[in-house]
């Protein structure tokens, strides 16, 4: 069983609410393992080197998370008055999100299965 009421669980979880500058890019046209290739590239850095590095990555995932990386300083700079050049990555991750399904026809009548994935992508920056 629960203990207290739901309010005061609720209020207790609240609380406790994570408040570092964040950006998440809900259903982005790009699969879960294509983004995390360039995830994995900035996670821990700084974000000016963040920065740099998916500007210059060929792969069509780093245009979305430059503009995410971007929009997740913007948020620390107006929200909670920090400076840019002090954050870094902290939390860079990616996850399923929902799949469209296709079909392909096939030879004698079958069809085949087109699986198009796209992911929710969040990037959270703190303070050095």
């Amino acid at each position: 069983m629960a203990k207290g009421h739901r309010s005061q669980i609720k209020r207790e979880r609240n609380a406790e609410k994570d408040m570092r500058p964040r950006a998440k890019l809900s259903n982005a046209r790009v699969s879960v393992q294509k983004a995390c290739f360039v995830l994995d590239s900035i996670r821990g850095k700084d974000y000016n080197e963040a920065l740099a590095v998916v500007t210059y990555n060929p792969r069509y995932a780093s245009t979305l998370i430059r503009k995410l990386l971007q929009s997740a300083a913007a948020n620390a700079q107006n929200n909670s008055g920090l400076n840019p050049d002090n954050l870094y990555v902290a939390e860079c991750y990616a996850n399923q999100g929902p799949i469209m399904k296709r079909i392909q026809p096939r030879a004698q009548g079958r069809a085949y299965r087109i699986l198009k994935r796209y992911s929710h992508i969040t990037v959270i920056l703190d303070e050095k």
